[in-house]
Formats: C-alpha cells, structure tokens, sequence
C-alpha cells in the first residue's frame, strides 16, 4: 500500500494511506487515547477522547474513524487537545458512579486512567440530574451496573457483531439513552449465551463476571471438605497478565505454586479430562462414520457454543457430540474413580474449575452434570477470580517457585494443551481419529490447517479410504455464518466441525484477563497466547490422547472402554431446546 507523508507535533512520519489517524499515530509509538474505539469492531468516534487538531480544519476531529492525508497536519497534545479531551472526561464522571476503591476494576479502569493522566479527581465533574440503575444480577454468569457505564456501546458491538446475538442494545433517546436488552428485560430473561465477550470489552467496571471466590475462601476453611481445583488449559498462558507479565506468558509452575499456597487439597490439570474428551468425541466420530451420519458432528465443549445451539438453532441439537466438556468429565472423574480410590464420600468433595470462560458458571448448573449424584463440579471461576484470589491472599505471584501438579489427574499429553486455541480441539481429535481408523501411527503428527485465528477454517483429509470434510469455526458470529451460509444451505458437507464460543477459542474467552483498548486494538492477543500452548504441546513426550497412561489405566480398571455404557453414564450428557427465539 502506498505510503503517504504527515507530520504529527511537527515531525515528519510516513503512513499507509487510508489509516486512521489514531492508528498512523500508533504505527509510530505516539498513543491517541481512546475509550469507544475497538478496531473493526466499534469504530464510531462517540466518545470524543480521542479528538486531535487538523491544520486547516477548524474543530477538532476524531482520531479513531478520520482518515489521514498527504501532507496533513496533526496535533494530539496541544492545549486545545487537553482541554477538550478533560472536558469530555469531567462530563462522563457526572454520570458515572464513582465508587472506585470497592470497584472490581480498580486499577484496571480506562476510565480512571485517564482521568489520572489529566488531573480529573472525583470532585471534579458537573453536578445534576442524574439517573439511577437497577443493579441486575439476574444472570448466572454475571452482573450489570448501568451506573458505571459509560455507553461507549463497545459491549454492544461485541454482542452484535463478534456475536451475532444482539441481546442488548442502546434503549431509549438523549439523557435517558441505556445499555440494556429488549423492553428492559434482565439479562437472566433474554437469549443471552453467557460467553462473556461484553466483558472483556467493557473499559469500566459496568459489566462483569459473578464473582464466586467466598464460596471457595469457605470451602477451603471447611475441614469437612477435600477441595480439589482443575485448570482450564489456557489459564496457564493468560494468568501472568494479571500480574504484570507478558503477553503469552506460561506461568504453569506458578500457577500451581500459588493454588498450593491458597490451600487445595490436590491440584489437577483439566488437560487429563481433555484427553477424555478426545477418547470419546474421537470414538463418536468414528461411529458416525462407521454408520454413515448424522453429519456433521458438532464439538460440544464450548458451553456458550451449546446453549447457542439449544436456544438458536435447536435442529442441530441431534448433531452435537454428547461428550461433556473437560470441566464436567472431570469433575465426573474426580467424584467417583477418584473417590473410590482415595476411599473419599462424593458428597465431602468440592470440586473448583479455573476456566477462562463465563459460560462455565452456566455449565456448572446444567442438568445431567451430577454423574456421582452430586454436581460434577461446585463452582467455575474465571481466571480473574482465581488472580483476585491469589492477591487476597497475599501471595507474590512472580516470585514463586515452579510446582507441579498432583497425580494421577496431572499428566496431559500435548493433545490437551492446545484445546485452549480455535481449531485445537479438532487437531487433538484428528491425532486420534485417523490413527485409530488407520490402525498405525500417522503422520505429521500436527493438522497445521486447522491451526490460527481465522474466523472460519476448513480442510478435507483422507480417513481410513473415506474423504472427510472438517471445518472449525471461533466465535458465534462466524459459526452463524458457517451454519447458515454454508451448512443449512447445502454449499458444503462436513463430517466434522468444532467451534468454539470466543473469537479465537479459550484464550480469548469471557473469563480471561481484560487488556485496553489500547492493547486489544494493536497487539494480536490471541496469536501470542495460542503460540505458547502449541510450544507447549510440541514440548512434550506423548502428544496423543489416547497415548496416555492416565488414560489407559482409568478405561483398564473403570471405564472400561471408550463409548461403553459406563463411559456414557459418566462422561456424557443430553441437550435440550432453550428459549425460543423469534
């Protein structure tokens, strides 16, 4: 593309024609800042944070959606600049409930830094009218307080456009204009998929996940309780966020280090459960082929993905795989082969997953999850709950030493770690699937087509002599479009499809550690945490599920065999239409 010349405080730099001002600026270490701008997301310059000054222009323009031209003229940091941008900040504050020392987004606000960066204190706003939210906490997953938003509807734009589910929007007009659902429904009443994705949009502390950890802190005080904790695989490569660290990080060692520290009575890895979900999914996949359908069969370890199946498009429910996801197989495991082993009552264990998904907090009070009788897993924290819980707990996150997780629920092949990325799921199957059809090792060992932050991917592969048609699809906005566009229509025929409920997979989902805007808009986040779950992967010894030891030996001495009667009872769930949607 063509690179024209601009000055900016005075200084000549040289830019892609038709970038943005902002992200001119940004190509050059200057930082415009912003709070409704989320590149190619939210691109509506409402905000009015991000103003600069044109030479020739006599307002001042937003940076996020003005585009750059020859020779232009551009100031971010005179005194008119600043003016106008703390100007725009005392208004927001005049309608913005300023509880920040109790806010779970203290110190994490784009708000409150930028008020910081220009010297606007709580006393300094505009007095008036104001209007007064309901706080809705109807959801499972989480809570709304329309008293801190401050309808830069970037949480709008997720819902809608990454989505495709719409359940809120801006009500009303003027003064009263609000972020909320249809006729002012609470979000526990509407089709909400609980994936989240508002959240880790939202710059203040309007939105955000149902935190749970007192219902932990008092398991782990109850000495009646053996309180087992998993982790999701992609927790390990985000938590160090939350402390600072850098992006892609893997923080294992020390994540297990501080959940040792906290006090659990055994530390697992949800990768062992994941390579159940392989063993099972894969053995469905092959039946299915086996008897010809139904195709395609759908992954099912995504639970915004599934209760988008159930409320949106209930006619796919029979092509779901009954496969519970990793978080419920896991807990199903560790209440009964690993209570009878240890001689433990089901009903004295309190099972706590570490997941970067909200919709979790959903799954976890689905029916047919209680294989034991019990739920399979008590509660599902996000990966910001787990980090506010190591902060209370006065644990130095970034000094601690490297621990390993317990056995026999800690050894994971490489198959389980890159479950965490879009198309992961569907690589790992892969790994299993074409081998056990073959009846021989296959190699290479990887399915690279899968692999990356495409929306929607898609590979044909040769399996046992049969031709299959695969396709993975991140985020319910690209798997509306596979579905609609695609499948419904009769333009391809897939045997197999995974999709997953966030753009990106698990690594980007609800639960995940919030980054700005700033960093959202120019940092590929989900590439640097997806890179160290597949360095990971390529780390380890045995990659494929079915190659595990732990894996052997529970279907040698309980399960018996994958898809046996007792794998179903345990492993496997059931799905049903949920809300009707018009």
């Amino acid at each position: 593309m063509k690179e024209i010349e601009i000055f900016i405080n005075g200084k000549s730099y040289y830019a892609p024609a038709g970038m943005t001002i902002l992200e001119a600026a940004r190509l050059h270490d200057i930082e415009i800042p912003a709070l409704c701008f989320l590149k190619e997301i939210n691109e509506i310059g409402a905000c009015r944070i991000c103003v600069v000054e044109v030479e020739g222009i006599k307002n001042l323009v937003t940076a996020c959606v003005y585009p750059i031209q020859t020779g232009m003229k551009i100031k971010t940091n005179s005194q008119r600049v600043f003016k106008s941008r703390k100007l725009t900040l005392k208004l927001i504050l005049s309608t913005h409930e300023r509880k920040c020392l109790s806010c779970l987004r203290n110190g994490n606000c784009e708000l409150q830094r930028l008020c910081k960066e220009f010297n606007v204190d709580d006393e300094d706003y505009y007095n008036g009218e104001n209007k007064e939210y309901v706080f809705d906490d109807s959801a499972v997953h989480m809570v709304r307080n329309n008293n801190k938003c401050i309808l830069c509807k970037r949480c709008v734009a997720a819902c809608e456009k990454c989505q495709a589910i719409s359940v809120i929007g801006a009500n009303e007009r003027g003064f009263n204009t609000h972020i909320g659902s249809a006729y002012d429904l609470s979000l526990g009443k509407v089709a909400c998929i609980s994936c989240g994705q508002c959240i880790v949009v939202c710059p203040t502390g309007a939105i955000h996940e149902k935190d749970q950890t007192d219902l932990v802190w008092q398991a782990l005080e109850n000495k009646d309780k053996f309180v087992v904790v998993q982790t999701a695989p992609s927790i390990r490569v985000t938590l160090g966020e939350a402390f600072g660290m850098p992006i892609g990080s893997n923080v294992e060692g020390k994540m297990v280090a501080s959940l040792r520290k906290l006090g659990f009575d055994k530390i697992f890895d949800t990768n062992v459960a994941a390579d159940f979900t392989i063993m099972e999914e894969a053995h469905e996949f092959i039946e299915r082929i086996k008897n010809n359908g139904p195709f395609p069969l759908f992954t099912s370890c995504s639970p915004g993905w599934v209760k988008y199946c159930e409320s949106y498009h209930p006619e796919l429910i029979k092509n779901l795989s009954s496969c519970k996801s990793p978080q419920q197989m896991f807990g199903a495991l560790t209440k009964t082969w690993y209570a009878k082993k240890m001689n433990l009552n089901p009903a004295d264990i309190f099972v706590v997953g570490i997941m970067p998904c909200t919709a979790k907090k959903f799954e976890v009070t689905r029916e047919d999850e209680a294989a034991a009788g019990f739920p399979d897993v008590d509660v599902a924290l996000t990966t910001r709950e787990l980090a506010r819980m190591i902060e209370r707990g006065g644990i130095k996150f970034k000094e601690l030493t490297d621990a390993k997780f317990d056995h026999p629920l800690g050894e994971a092949t490489g198959a389980g770690y890159i479950f965490g990325a879009t198309g992961g799921v569907m690589e790992a199957a892969l790994r299993t699937a074409v081998e056990k059809l073959a009846s021989q090792k296959v190699t290479p060992l990887s399915f690279k087509e899968v692999r990356g932050m495409k929306g929607i991917k898609e590979a044909s592969y040769n399996l046992g002599g049969q031709k299959i048609n695969i396709a993975v699809a991140s985020g319910i906005g690209n798997a509306k479009r596979l579905i609609e566009e695609k499948i419904q229509t009769g333009e391809k025929t897939y045997h197999f499809v995974e999709i997953m409920g966030c753009p990106g997979g698990c690594i980007n989902g609800g639960g995940q550690p919030v980054q700005p805007a700033s960093v959202r808009n120019f940092v590929d986040l989900n590439s640097l945490r997806a890179q160290a779950l597949y360095s990971e992967d390529e780390r380890k010894v045995l990659r494929r599920s079915h190659e595990s030891s732990v894996v052997k030996r529970l279907y040698e001495e309980f399960l018996v065999a994958p898809g046996s009667d007792k794998a179903h009872a345990l492993l496997h769930t059931s799905y049903h239409q949920a809300m009707e949607v018009k």
